[in-house]
């Protein structure tokens, strides 16, 4: 995954948090589409809020190479508002940096 998508997804990581539910399809589709493992399934699954899990997510998904962030976009079907707005933003980003280089 590259500089800005990590950036992106740490910028919105609360917001996320409290909009996106991974239990169902995100998940699934994330493994499906081996961006996840059985075992990170299964680390997800284990933490006890909705919120944690979608945190565990976020910490995951940077690690799981270059298609990972498309692959998360894809994965937010029940989520079309969110995945427009990760869209939006990302171009936002790539528009002031066009190098692909987030600035922290």
């Amino acid at each position: 995954m590259d500089t800005r998508d990590k950036q992106l997804l740490r910028s919105l990581r609360l917001e996320l948090c409290t909009e996106v539910l991974v239990d169902g399809v995100v998940i699934q589709y994330l493994y499906q589409e081996g961006i996840l493992t059985d075992s990170h399934v299964q680390e997800i699954q284990s933490q006890t809020t909705s919120q944690r899990k979608t945190m565990m997510l976020l910490d995951i998904l940077p690690t799981r190479g270059p298609k990972a962030f498309d692959v998360f976009l894809d994965s937010l079907q029940e989520f079309p508002w969110v995945k427009d707005k990760l869209m939006v933003k990302r171009e936002e980003m790539t528009i002031q940096d066009p190098a692909g280089k987030a600035r922290i």
